[in-house]
């Protein structure tokens, strides 16, 4: 435990700072006319994928009596994607550790399970190695579960899947100002106090969105940057993981569970019932 105590500032430091900068790398990743590229209909399944599971998931968690705040980091894991996307929520949300650690286990856990199971199913009915892209990138969460489902299909797959993905990703801008705007104003009409609508490191990460589009930045430079950003978020995750307290995520019971398999169901659903009509 001492030990723990004298690296808690580290820890801290890299939960929260480290975790900003690395999602603000990773709008490199993604350029505007990627996204423009996919098309109007596959945008159109990507936001009502994206707001079916948040929305969905959030109402889910209010009726098995979850705590609202981890109800909104799990619902933001499965609709943005990943434990990256939860943990720039955490500010936001004004959740506890246990909360983003709970959260972040289930997303994991059903990502990890969905690298298996959506290969089998879309060969099963038959999907084209368009709508097969499309439907891992909809609905599977993080970045790297991404690829290695998508990956299975060959290269014109994984092409659509990881642009998809980070289509998603660009939309956490606008979830994580709606929920921003929310609490402000109530902020606001309690104590007169108003924090930001868009956190600094979300308006970074459009600003990285935004630089890549322009094509200046050489091919090199983006593989280096994939590399600083994948350490710099796996590092997060540790610091989030240090100050769990086992005791808490007990007191949760197995509804977390109830609510990540549920919300698991629901974007793999949408987005297939999506890809189907529309891809």
């Amino acid at each position: 435990v001492g030990d723990i105590e004298r690296l808690a500032p580290g820890l801290a430091f890299a939960a929260k700072r480290l975790l900003r900068v690395g999602v603000v790398l990773l709008g490199l990743r993604l350029s505007i006319g990627e996204v423009t590229a996919l098309g109007v209909p596959t945008l159109l399944l990507v936001i009502a994928t994206v707001a079916a599971t948040f929305f969905g998931t959030q109402l889910l968690g209010r009726r098995l009596g979850l705590s609202a705040p981890l109800s909104l980091l799990v619902a933001t894991g499965y609709s943005i994607g990943g434990a990256s996307a939860i943990a720039a929520m955490e500010q936001t949300s004004e959740a506890e550790e246990e909360d983003v650690a709970m959260a972040i286990g289930l997303v994991t856990m059903a990502g990890t399970l969905a690298m298996f199971t959506l290969p089998l199913i879309a060969t099963t009915i038959g999907l084209s190695d368009q709508q097969f892209g499309t439907w891992v990138g909809a609905s599977v969460h993080d970045v790297a579960q991404v690829v290695a489902a998508a990956s299975t299909g060959g290269a014109s797959v994984l092409a659509v899947a990881a642009v998809v993905k980070l289509t998603r990703v660009v939309l956490l801008a606008p979830i994580v100002a709606g929920v921003s705007f929310q609490r402000s104003r109530r902020s606001a009409t309690v104590d007169g106090g108003s924090p930001p609508i868009l956190p600094g490191f979300v308006v970074g990460f459009l600003a990285m969105v935004l630089l890549r589009s322009t094509g200046s930045v050489p091919a090199a430079v983006v593989d280096a940057v994939k590399v600083v950003e994948g350490l710099l978020l796996t590092t997060a995750l540790v610091g989030l993981g240090a100050g769990v307290r086992i005791s808490r995520l007990r007191t949760l019971g197995g509804r977390p569970l109830v609510l990540g398999a549920a919300a698991w169901v629901l974007v793999a659903v949408v987005s297939l019932a999506g890809t189907s009509l529309l891809v």
